[in-house]
């Protein structure tokens, strides 16, 4: 493990593999979220599959990129046959968990944020899910799809710990932490806000007479 210039982290890691079992376990166990280990299993095997960027991003005629998640939805509801449906449900909820879980500071003050990543990747894996039940896939991944659009959100502050324990710093960015709870309701996020002295409090809804 080395030290860069910018303070980030550089990991020697022998297995990409064991490395990100080892590491959302012990982010499951701090957050005390409970999953199966079939589902463990799914979402190490994703990030380690997403670590190449060419299995992450789509090729396109202008050059490798993530498609919108609305197209994928549109993917899925126009897909020809059940088998592509599905494949687009999966593709969709796999890129959300993905970049809500590594890419959650980036999405801000862009026109989509981390909870409609949520919403789509937890409502795609419930659609697979519901797909799958009675098929020979299904026997094993129905209650992993399950289990994922159940948790979805709270999978994501697993893997939002997961990513924090690579920058080698505590530094969090407490108007960021704000609205990622405000938006999502994230446990993580008003975990932290209150160990930096922040009693996080919902904005008060206002209702107009008509």
């Amino acid at each position: 493990m080395t030290a860069t210039d910018h303070g980030a982290r550089v990991l020697a890691v022998e297995n990409l593999q064991s490395y990100f079992h080892a590491s959302i376990s012990e982010a499951l166990a701090s957050q005390q979220v409970e999953v199966a280990e079939h589902t463990t299993h799914y979402v190490v095997n994703l990030l380690t599959l997403f670590a190449r960027s060419d299995a992450l991003f789509d090729a396109a005629d202008e050059g490798p990129g993530l498609r919108p998640l609305a197209l994928r939805l549109n993917d899925a509801l126009e897909a020809a046959s059940a088998d592509e449906r599905n494949f687009a449900l999966q593709r969709l909820g796999d890129v959300s968990l993905f970049i809500a879980g590594f890419f959650a500071d980036s999405l801000a003050h862009r026109l989509v944020d981390l909870d409609y990543y949520i919403h789509m990747g937890g409502n795609a894996y419930g659609s697979l899910s519901d797909n799958v039940r009675g098929t020979l896939r299904g026997r094993v991944y129905q209650p992993v799809f399950r289990e994922l659009a159940a948790k979805f959100q709270r999978i994501v502050d697993v893997l939002n710990e997961v990513r924090d324990s690579t920058r080698g710093s505590d530094d969090h960015d407490v108007l960021r932490l704000y609205e990622i709870w405000v938006r999502t309701g994230s446990q993580r996020a008003e975990r932290l806000l209150r160990r930096l002295g922040v009693t996080p409090i919902a904005p008060a809804r206002t209702d107009f007479a008509h």
